[in-house]
């Protein structure tokens, strides 16, 4: 069977199936983690099986037959599937992207979703690369890199500039070019120490015809009219990333805390749960992490009521954020690293469950969208300084 047969039946599958509990694939993701790392990516079925569990409609336009989920609602299912697996949640992360679609005109949003609802969309969009106008598109080559769940992906994009980066509607973003997956190659080349489950491999595009319909402005002026697609675009792409670290943090804790209970010493010192400075330590991380999930989750739904109520979205309201994203990545990395501290020499096998924790944290924190800059960026707005480009 083809790779395009393959996507068709499982898509037909998914559509005509029952909706799975989340807590069921959660499971089965909690089980399985071990091979999406062997594997370098979440096999289909797992994909699938997201699908069924609504992952991959929580951003798909209500029109269209999906749920178009309040904000906080997909953040709270990420967060859970990050606790069993963070290269699972983060791929998972990317149901969200099907807001970026809403920038595309109508009629090729419903040619997107004439399968149903549950369409998985993942890209590699930098670095940028030029595309040549060609009579009503434009014709694309290049590669791509950092495709998280592309091999699970019914559509992929690729980030291309047409044009001065100051043109007209654009907001100097560069535009998305959307593929069918045989119209692109994935290079498999994600080698790395953490997150190694989510598959980011490279995207490359050999002298492909892109039609001007099928290529957008990420962020860009949406063309359904929902509350989801008033939602500050480029903010909730970096949160949903930064949740994973809120369930890798989640999981940490529930580690230090079994070991807490069950872990003695060979020389028959008392066990760990009977020392103060574990459980200060352990104390300490769970208030932490719970007052930076406390701000995440405030935060946005103070938006998204205020989009409710009709309100347009301030760049007070972006800027918090992105601020509450990029805190939460960065606290639940550093309760990661207390509940390793705490770990003791143990923590330091391969096979410990903290060792996973503590890599896939890391990589979280790296992510362009939860730098350093965003302090800047909300310090600036804080003060009332105009803050660094592309922030807001």
């Amino acid at each position: 069977m083809s790779d395009t047969a393959t996507v068709a039946a499982e898509q037909s599958n998914t559509s005509n199936s029952a909706r799975l509990p989340l807590d069921e694939v959660i499971a089965e993701i909690a089980a399985r983690r071990d091979e999406f790392d062997r594997l370098s990516h979440v096999p289909r079925d797992v994909i699938a099986k997201l699908k069924r569990a609504g992952v991959y409609r929580a951003a798909t336009p209500r029109r269209f037959g999906g749920d178009a989920l309040a904000p906080a609602q997909f953040l709270d299912m990420i967060e859970r599937i990050a606790v069993a697996d963070g290269s699972a949640a983060w791929v998972a992360s990317f149901g969200s992207a099907n807001v970026y679609l809403a920038a595309l005109p109508l009629h090729t949003q419903a040619e997107i979703y004439a399968d149903g609802p549950d369409q998985v969309f993942a890209g590699g969009l930098f670095p940028v690369q030029p595309a040549q106008p060609a009579e009503g598109g434009w014709r694309v080559n290049g590669t791509w890199k950092f495709a998280s769940g592309c091999k699970g992906a019914d559509w992929l994009g690729v980030g291309i500039g047409v044009g001065a980066p100051t043109a007209p509607g654009t907001g100097g973003k560069p535009r998305t070019a959307v593929f069918r997956p045989h119209q692109v190659e994935i290079v498999e080349n994600w080698d790395v120490v953490g997150m190694q489950g989510t598959g980011s491999h490279d995207l490359r595009v050999a002298d492909q015809f892109v039609a001007d319909d099928w290529t957008f402005v990420r962020g860009g002026e949406p063309c359904v009219d929902e509350p989801l697609y008033r939602y500050p675009t480029i903010a909730y792409a970096a949160q949903v990333l930064a949740v994973v670290n809120l369930g890798l943090a989640r999981a940490a804790l529930d580690v230090a805390n079994h070991m807490a209970g069950g872990r003695k010493t060979t020389t028959g010192a008392p066990q760990l749960a009977d020392r103060a400075y574990y459980r200060i330590e352990l104390a300490k991380a769970e208030a932490q992490l719970r007052s930076a999930r406390a701000f995440f989750y405030d935060t946005t739904n103070q938006v998204w009521q205020s989009i409710l109520a009709g309100n347009a979205v301030t760049a007070d309201q972006v800027s918090l954020l992105r601020l509450s994203a990029t805190q939460i990545a960065r606290e639940g990395a550093d309760v990661v690293q207390r509940a390793y501290r705490l770990g003791g020499t143990m923590a330091i096998y391969r096979s410990h469950p903290l060792q996973r924790l503590m890599r896939d944290s890391m990589v979280v924190t790296q992510h362009a969208f939860l730098g350093e800059g965003n302090y800047d960026g909300a310090g600036a707005v804080f003060v009332g300084v105009p803050p660094i480009p592309g922030y807001l």
